[in-house]
């Protein structure tokens, strides 16, 4: 754990529950009372000589000697701060990957081509990216490349396959002029996570960074921008050391093993929660299991002679002979664990079946049946909510199984109830993209051969072509239109990828900036 992610979890960290604390008190004060009664000093008769009196004293120790009543104060302070809600870090949308956005910028110039880093830097870092991609398989990724000018060579994806021909493809003899614009492919970047609905991180692969686009990146850290994090790939310790001038941006070196790539990793992890923690919108994690386990290992010396209080016993006894049945659920996580931390716990762990029938929290049951892809169900489920959120999961529930109207119905509900929703906003242009481009495409071609989709696929209501329920085929529906139209559109391309990037990055620097 870095000095910056510990500074972090200090500045967020506080309670759900602070009054619990209050009880800390009370018990403090049981401690003093039973403990100051326990090394309470007998008095002996006077007529007893001193070294028989000192003969017959058992526990000279005093106050010096651990006490039951020390282990028992311990293990009630642990638990009244577990129910107490620490806290620290935010709770994830589990509509939203499980791993960060994230934007790989490739620095593609004469320089990558330097020897130093065996077979070139250029070659050596591609293959760093492959060795990433595929530990981020199902985390959106996208991969920008510059020299002189910057271009966006694959848009956010899922699935790390789309980026694999265009990233071998990459070569200084593509781009159209060679030089350092690092600032220019930053600006590119943070517009590209701009568009996300998950905070996200940047990653530039580079051997060195000139002084001219150093303020750029110290103004992208004033101003909160994404987290920046560096790829050394070169062996000259100058650019190291000018890249470490930049603050708040890690700097990671090329390695012969993985390790590097595991280190990347990690820091991609720890910017995410970082900015989540900033992210007002999601709810915060209740961490009191922190103080639970060790409470509950304090509680196996009850079991040893000479520990047990027969009072705490009694009492925690009665705790579980007056709980009424209905708190009490089968086996023994029911007695610790309710259905929503059981649910929870099973979420975690993938099992979405079981955590669709433990939990009794509407909107994370929507969550598991979203995730075990019963997208009726969890439409069904989200529409009985009155949230903005629930209406988000509705419609993605409803693209999912490709009733794109309602859809976009759900979405407009969404930002109707919440007019400042950004998500909301930006999926219903999104559902609306969608219905035009698939209602478009019928009325363009009767056979829908143009694009790539059968004249039976595509189902409308009347002979406009513009049904109430419009449908899609699964493999041409996505949650994510137009990076999805743009990889089907790539899978198209008949001529070799270097060639294709050379042709429309020319295009692109003709073009100019937009």
């Amino acid at each position: 754990m870095t000095i910056d992610r510990l500074t972090d979890i200090l500045e967020a960290f506080h309670f759900f529950r602070p009054l619990w604390l209050s009880i800390l008190v009370l018990i403090a004060a049981l401690w003093w009372l039973v403990r100051r009664a326990a090394t309470k000093e007998i008095d002996l008769p006077d007529a007893i000589a001193p070294h028989l009196a000192k003969a017959l004293t058992i526990g000279s120790q005093g106050h010096s000697q651990l006490r039951p009543i020390d282990g028992v104060a311990i293990l009630l302070a642990l638990l009244v701060l577990a129910a107490a809600g620490p806290t620290w870090s935010r709770v994830s949308n589990p509509l939203v990957a499980d791993t960060a956005p994230l934007v790989v910028v490739l620095k593609v110039s004469k320089s990558m081509m330097a020897t130093d880093i065996p077979p070139s830097r250029l070659e050596r870092a591609k293959h760093k990216v492959l060795d990433l991609l595929e530990e981020r398989a199902g985390a959106k990724t996208a991969l920008v490349a510059y020299s002189g000018t910057a271009h966006q060579v694959v848009p956010p994806t899922e699935d790390p396959q789309v980026a694999i021909p265009f990233l071998e493809g990459l070569d200084p003899n593509v781009m159209p002029n060679d030089g350092e614009a690092a600032r220019d492919a930053l600006a590119m970047a943070t517009a590209i996570l701009a568009d996300q609905t998950a905070p996200g991180a940047i990653l530039f692969l580079l051997d060195r960074i000139t002084d001219a686009d150093l303020p750029a990146f110290g103004d992208h850290t004033v101003e909160d921008g994404p987290t920046v994090l560096f790829w050394l790939a070169s062996r000259d310790s100058g650019a190291a050391e000018k890249l470490n001038q930049i603050a708040g941006t890690p700097v990671v070196e090329l390695t012969a093993d993985r390790s590097d790539v595991a280190a990347v990793q990690r820091q991609i992890k720890s910017a995410y929660e970082a900015a989540l923690a900033r992210d007002e919108s999601q709810q915060w994690r209740d961490e009191g299991w922190i103080f639970a386990l060790p409470a509950a290992v304090l509680l196996l010396l009850w079991f040893r002679r000479g520990w047990t209080m027969h009072w705490a016993v009694v009492l925690l006894a009665a705790s579980f002979a007056f709980a009424t049945p209905d708190a009490r659920a089968d086996g023994w996580r029911g007695w610790f664990f309710t259905p929503d931390q059981q649910g929870r716990m099973a979420f975690d762990n993938k099992d979405y079946q079981r955590a669709a029938d433990l939990f009794e929290d509407p909107m994370w049951k929507a969550y598991a049946l979203y995730r075990l892809g019963k997208y009726p169900e969890a439409a069904e489920t989200f529409a009985w909510q009155e949230s903005s959120n629930a209406a988000i999961g509705e419609g993605l529930a409803l693209l999912k199984s490709r009733s794109y109207r309602p859809a976009v119905a759900a979405f407009e509900k969404a930002v109707a109830r919440d007019p400042q929703n950004e998500a909301a906003q930006q999926n219903l242009e999104l559902a609306r993209y969608i219905l035009d481009y698939i209602e478009t495409t019928r009325e363009q071609s009767d056979t829908g051969q143009e694009s790539g989709i059968g004249a039976d696929d595509v189902v409308y209501d009347n002979e406009a072509g513009r049904g109430a329920d419009s449908q899609q085929p699964q493999e041409a529906a996505s949650g994510d239109a137009a990076p999805e139209t743009a990889e089907q559109w790539m899978r198209t391309v008949d001529t070799r990828a270097g060639d294709f990037l050379k042709s429309r990055f020319a295009l692109e620097a003709a073009r100019g900036p937009r």
